[in-house]
């Protein structure tokens, strides 16, 4: 009589954990926003310290910082806005919108600049909240929307301060009460001891600090990447893509607002004309510093450090002795390149494991 053997059925093995690719070193860095605007400006100040004598001086880098915070400050909300998938052209003229409003405000009914200064903020704001609205409402791209403020801010800004003064720019206004104190705040000079900064180049700091604060370790810092990256499924996920996008629309008004607090307390007296054009500047300085045209990517150190060249290029020309003319020459070369570079750094990091 023939026994059979009951076979056990083997155990079923347990499935391997996934293996997660670790990436190098050169990897994680080259897909930095940054990483090109860094090699362009240690190569931009290596190039002007050889050339020109007085750039090498201490007075000369403290010229080369407040120039680049003039362009700095405002480039950081306008960097922070392209992350979220927008543009702002009427940055430039909102500088110019929030200084007059100020300067002509206390002047003609002799108040105090702080007044001028508060009021001048809720006018900006306001700006700021009325675009991005808009945008949001009407689905009309924020190239058109802003570019049509643009329009409206520069009539205003001309048109009133002529009817208001009878000039194109505001009376001075160093004699009004609080001027001192305002001028302090938004215009003074810093003695460190080895060097004087412009006390904006310390406010520049502390803007692209919180800037890259918010976008890396908050919550609204992923809110603005995924509105930018794909406005779609960021609502999908319940990103208040509308709140996000107002807000950053206030953020580039509020700078530009405090850009414009500067002018007036450091020159007394503002021209209607100004800030035309300067609205492309923030943006190419926000494009050489990482930020894409198409959204979702960037850093607010890339927009210090677009801001940074800007400035080296603006004082190291000065400082050779060479032709100020070539310098928008130079603005477009820059973008061009910059775009291409950023492109190049971005696929090759995504080709590297």
């Amino acid at each position: 009589m023939s026994s059979s053997v009951a076979t056990q059925p083997s155990a079923p093995r347990a499935a391997a954990p996934p293996v997660r690719t670790q990436r190098s070193l050169l990897s994680r860095v080259l897909a930095r926003p940054e990483i090109g605007a860094l090699a362009a400006a240690i190569a931009i100040f290596a190039f002007f310290y050889v050339v020109a004598e007085p750039f090498r001086t201490l007075p000369a880098f403290a010229t080369v910082l407040y120039a680049s915070s003039t362009i700095g400050i405002v480039a950081v909300g306008v960097a922070l806005l392209m992350i979220g998938g927008e543009f702002d052209l009427s940055s430039g003229v909102a500088v110019t919108t929030s200084a007059l409003a100020a300067a002509m405000l206390t002047y003609q009914f002799s108040l105090n600049m702080w007044v001028g200064v508060v009021v001048s903020l809720l006018i900006a704001l306001a700006i700021g909240f009325v675009n991005g609205w808009l945008v949001m409402r009407t689905g009309i791209p924020s190239f058109l929307i802003t570019l049509s403020t643009f329009f409206i801010l520069q009539g205003i800004n001309l048109g009133v301060t002529k009817l208001v003064t009878g000039a194109v720019a505001t009376p001075n206004a160093s004699s009004l009460d609080g001027f001192a104190s305002a001028r302090a705040v938004f215009a003074g000079d810093v003695d460190l001891g080895f060097i004087t900064l412009k006390i904006t180049v310390l406010w520049w700091f502390l803007f692209v600090a919180v800037a890259t604060w918010l976008l890396l370790r908050t919550r609204v810092g992923n809110w603005v990447f995924a509105s930018g990256g794909n406005q779609a499924s960021a609502r999908a996920v319940g990103v208040p893509v509308p709140r996000v996008k107002i807000g950053l629309f206030m953020g580039v008004a509020f700078l530009a607002w405090f850009l414009g607090m500067h002018l007036l307390f450091n020159f007394s007296s503002v021209q209607s004309g100004l800030g035309v054009g300067n609205e492309f500047i923030y943006i190419i300085a926000a494009v050489v510093g990482g930020a894409l045209l198409t959204g979702g990517y960037g850093s607010a150190v890339g927009s210090a450090l677009g801001a940074f060249i800007f400035g080296m290029t603006t004082q190291g020309i000065v400082f050779a002795g060479w032709d100020p003319n070539w310098f928008r020459t130079f603005l477009g070369v820059m973008l061009l390149l910059a775009v291409l570079v950023n492109l190049y750094v971005k696929n090759y990091a995504a080709r590297r494991k």
